[in-house]
């Protein structure tokens, strides 16, 4: 195990993970493409696809907009969506996804949450992630198509409405959507009118065995330094496994011990080393569960005093779309699009805001939004009366 290095403060951490992502400059040389952007990132969540598109696209040099993104996403397919960690849906590098895939399904299923007459079997997963990637060799499917082909390749019991979902019932396969994801033989196609689509990645995962300490790596040097716990929550990974993958990449000598806030935490090998730097300058407009906001720890660093209170929903970072300043969560805001003109209204969250100075570059980074989402903005400073997302 490789020796503690000198302690690393909060705000070096925290600048040096701003200027990674290409928040502290955005469009820095290495962030000019939206896959550069979401890899930087470590994926950009796409629950909700024009909160992913927006993530990247502030990311990029000036003048970038969500159509960039969609351009990267459906005509260069150099962007991937995809189910990611925690099983949500993600903008990941189409050049990283082997990786992806191969980590992902290298990760130990929790329980099963569905219930005895629902849930599929170890057999029964393995055979429907071997109809999706069968069926899935020619043209995209929606779900309905999808569902139709599994059946003819598995039996009658695949397409069983058992599923309790949104007021209605899902066919039994759908519970392993996001396994087949996983495994490399699913991912999302372009829209057929209302309709999703699913469509083959048309990769190979690698072994687990490479995927997982690579993919270690990328978390530590966007969001190092961190603890296994931390990367556990990222994931949506046993904690229990996560620090047994810790302590083997340490006795590899794979990643370094630091002390980060006066506990230990690492970095990976080659990267403790944290310029000594002016603390994070500027304000900055995440939306709803941008990767930093999710993903950066410890979260009272971050969503400072009553800014936990008020930008987090039940201690979960990302259902409310943040203010940066000065590398802090600062207050919340939303936007309403109305043709072209676009909406915003931010709430600030204690002082941070009521310098003038401040005013003026909330002003102009409400300008990059309308200008991201193609629109022209338009800021009020007041309550945000929209609810967290779910």
């Amino acid at each position: 195990m490789t020796k503690k290095t000198a302690d690393v403060t909060w705000p070096r951490a925290n600048a040096r993970r701003l200027a990674r992502q290409g928040l502290t400059a955005p469009g820095t040389p290495r962030l000019t493409a939206p896959a550069a952007v979401a890899g930087a990132m470590l994926g950009a969540h796409a629950q909700v696809l024009s909160a992913g598109e927006l993530s990247v696209a502030l990311r990029l040099p000036p003048g970038a907009t969500r159509a960039d993104v969609r351009h990267a996403l459906w005509t260069d397919r150099t962007l991937v969506k995809t189910y990611g960690p925690r099983g949500t849906v993600h903008l990941l590098p189409t050049a990283d996804l082997p990786m992806w895939t191969g980590a992902l399904s290298a990760v130990p299923a929790g329980k099963n949450p569905w219930p005895d007459g629902v849930r599929m079997t170890p057999g029964q997963t393995d055979e429907v992630v071997a109809a999706v990637r069968d069926a899935l060799a020619g043209e995209p499917l929606t779900v309905d198509e999808l569902t139709e082909a599994i059946v003819a390749r598995t039996g009658a019991w695949a397409g069983e409405r058992v599923m309790e979902a949104f007021q209605d019932k899902w066919p039994r396969w759908r519970q392993v959507t996001h396994t087949a994801a996983h495994r490399g033989a699913l991912a999302f196609g372009p829209n057929r009118g209302r309709n999703v689509t699913y469509t083959s990645p048309g990769i190979t995962p690698m072994d687990g065995q490479d995927a997982l300490p690579a993919l270690v790596h990328r978390y530590l040097r966007a969001y190092g330094p961190a603890t296994p716990g931390d990367f556990a929550r990222w994931l949506g990974a046993p904690p229990a496994w996560a620090a047994r993958l810790f302590t083997d990449l340490a006795a590899g000598d794979r990643i370094t011990e630091v002390t980060f806030e006066g506990a230990p935490a690492w970095v990976a090998r080659g990267d403790a080393s944290f310029p000594d730097r002016e603390p994070a300058r500027g304000v900055r407009l995440l939306p709803y569960f941008d990767a930093f906001a999710v993903a950066c720890r410890p979260r009272e660093r971050l969503f400072p005093g009553a800014a936990a209170g008020r930008a987090l929903a039940g201690g979960q970072a990302g259902n409310y779309p943040v203010v940066l300043v000065d590398g802090v969560v600062a207050g919340v805001w939303h936007q309403r699009r109305s043709g072209r003109r676009v909406a915003v209204t931010v709430e600030p969250v204690g002082e941070a805001l009521e310098p003038a100075a401040a005013r003026e570059e909330l002003a102009l980074e409400v300008e990059r939004v309308g200008a991201a989402l193609e629109g022209r903005a338009e800021l009020t400073v007041g309550t945000v009366t929209v609810g967290p997302h779910a």
